[in-house]
């Protein structure tokens, strides 16, 4: 039986020292492929990689009942102001391991061993999904099309993250 599209409230948030709202690439490409996919940017900011202002943010839109999902870009590399991982995981209810290494898997195929620079992760927080991308708009564009395009596709099979926003709230 096929499914009818529901389309998701997605937050699209650049974390970023050098860029603006006029020269980010990455949140651009992110907001054009959710947008064609048919889903809904529900909110879109750039931050500076500062762990607070990240976290303070992110909480905001997790406190959103018109957000459902929030997808950042940027700040998941090893250097002294990348600080994404740290200010996000500790929002987590739950975190979802196998996105970050299922983001490293398929970014192998094209940037070979540089995919371990990236500290790419995903979890749960007040039933909300969050999923952190690195910076450059390749891996926007490989964690949109390889894994998040059908994740947030209710029709996908056998499973994805759509069927499960109505239950995350469970206790």
């Amino acid at each position: 039986m096929e499914r009818e599209f529901v389309p998701v409230r997605i937050a699209v948030l650049t974390i970023s020292d050098s860029r603006t709202e006029t020269d980010d690439v990455s949140g651009r490409t992110l907001q054009e492929r959710l947008l064609s996919a048919g889903h809904i940017l529900a909110a879109k900011q750039v931050v500076t990689d500062n762990i607070y202002r990240i976290r303070a943010v992110i909480s905001q839109w997790i406190d959103d009942e018109n957000i459902d999902v929030v997808i950042t870009t940027g700040g998941t590399g090893l250097t002294g102001r990348d600080g994404t991982p740290e200010a996000v995981s500790v929002l987590f209810d739950k975190e979802i391991t196998g996105f970050g290494e299922l983001f490293r898997q398929i970014s192998y195929d094209a940037i070979r061993t540089s995919t371990i620079q990236s500290r790419a992760i995903a979890g749960v927080a007040n039933s909300t999904f969050i999923f952190c991308l690195p910076g450059s708009p390749g891996a926007c564009r490989t964690g949109w099309d390889d894994i998040l395009h059908d994740q947030l596709d209710i029709r996908h099979r056998p499973c994805n993250f759509v069927e499960l926003l109505p239950r995350l709230r469970e206790k």
